[in-house]
C-alpha cells in the first residue's frame, strides 16, 4: 500500500521485462544490502541475495545469532548503524511493529521481506505470475482458501490496488484481520465456505496451514482446516482455465493435493522464480 496503483503496475512491468532478458541497472554497484532475517527462509533469502548481486551489490546476511539484536540491542540502534553502512535494509521478522520501527529509524529504504501481518514481496511475484499467464488481473475473480494469514492480507491489499474481486474462505476463528477486512470490503468478501469461494474463480490461492511458529498448533489446525484442501474437486468449481498458486513451502495432502500442485493448472514454480525478478524491480524502484 506504500505504492500507488500506477507505480505498482510499472514495477510489475519492469519485473516482467527483466524476466524476459532486460538487464537490471547496477544501482548497487560497490554497495551493500543488509538482510536482517529473524525468521528462516529459502526463496526469500536466495532471491534477495541473488537480486542484490545482479544489481551489482554485496548482500550481507544477518541471522538472529549473527547480530546483537539477539542479545537485546535496541532495534532503533541497529537501524541507525546499518543505515551508515548499507544502501538497503531487507528485513524478515515476526511482529510487524519491528519492521515498522526499523523503517522509522533507518535513513535508507527498508523492505518488508515478511512479517506476521503481510508479505508484500511475495505478492509482487504472485501478481507478476498471473500477468505472465493471463494478462491483467483487473476485473478477475480470485479465491483465497485457507488461513487468513499474512499472505492473505497482502492479497486483500492487492485487490483494492488493482481492482479484482477476492473471495476469502477460512475456517471459523482463522479469519483475516477484521480492520483490514473492513478497509477492503469493496473488493474482498470473507466467509467460511471454500467451495463457494472457488466457484468461477480465475485463480485459486492457498498457503500452508502450519506457518512458522505454529508447530504446536498442528493438530488443532489440521482438524479446523478439514475440508479446505485444494484438490481436484475444488479446482473443478473454478473456471476452466483457472490457475493455482501457493507461495511454498507446500505440504501435499494438507492444504493442497499432489495432483493439483503438480498438475497443469499450477504455476507455483513461476511464482518462486518471479520472487527474484519482482524484488529486483522493487530494489531498482527504491534506489533509482
Amino acid at each position: 500500500m506504500d505504492l500507488s496503483p500506477q507505480e505498482l503496475r510499472r514495477l510489475l512491468a519492469r519485473a516482467a521485462d527483466m524476466k524476459n532478458g532486460a538487464a537490471p541497472g547496477e544501482l548497487l554497484r560497490d554497495q551493500t544490502a543488509a538482510l536482517v532475517f529473524e525468521k528462516s527462509s529459502t526463496r526469500t533469502r536466495v532471491s534477495f541475495e541473488t537480486g542484490v548481486t545482479q544489481l551489482g551489490g554485496n548482500p550481507v546476511f544477518l541471522a538472529p545469532a549473527d547480530s546483537h539484536l539477539a542479545r537485546g540491542e535496541p532495534l532503533e540502534d541497529t537501524a541507525r548503524v546499518l543505515s551508515r553502512m548499507a544502501r538497503l535494509i531487507i528485513m524478515r521478522t515476526g511482529a510487524h511493529a519491528r519492521v515498522e520501527k526499523m523503517a522509522e529509524f533507518a535513513s535508507v529504504p527498508v523492505i518488508n521481506a515478511l512479517s506476521d501481518f503481510n508479505h508484500p514481496c511475495q505478492q509482487l511475484a504472485d501478481l507478476q505470475t498471473y500477468a505472465q499467464h493471463r494478462g491483467d488481473i483487473a476485473g478477475r475473480r480470485v479465491a483465497w482458501i485457507g488461513d487468513g494469514n499474512n499472505v492473505c492480507h497482502s492479497w486483500m491489499n492487492a485487490a483494492r490496488q488493482l481492482g479484482f474481486r477476492l473471495a476469502v474462505a477460512t475456517p471459523p476463528g482463522y479469519a483475516p484481520n477484521a480492520e483490514l477486512a473492513r478497509e477492503c470490503a469493496e473488493q474482498v468478501a470473507c466467509g467460511n465456505d471454500p467451495a463457494a469461494a472457488a466457484e468461477g474463480a480465475d485463480l485459486v490461492v492457498t498457503d500452508s496451514w502450519f506457518s512458522m511458529g505454529q508447530e504446536e498448533e498442528k493438530a488443532a489446525r489440521e482438524a479446523a482446516f478439514a475440508g479446505f484442501c485444494v484438490d481436484r474437486a475444488m479446482m473443478a468449481r473454478a473456471s476452466g482455465d483457472a490457475l493455482f498458486m501457493h507461495c511454498l513451502p507446500a505440504y501435499r495432502g494438507f492444504e493442497v493435493s499432489a495432483e493439483v500442485i503438480d498438475g497443469p493448472q499450477s504455476v507455483v514454480w513461476d511464482q518462486a522464480e518471479n520472487r527474484l525478478h519482482a524484488q529486483k524491480a522493487l530494489m531498482e524502484f527504491l534506489l533509482a
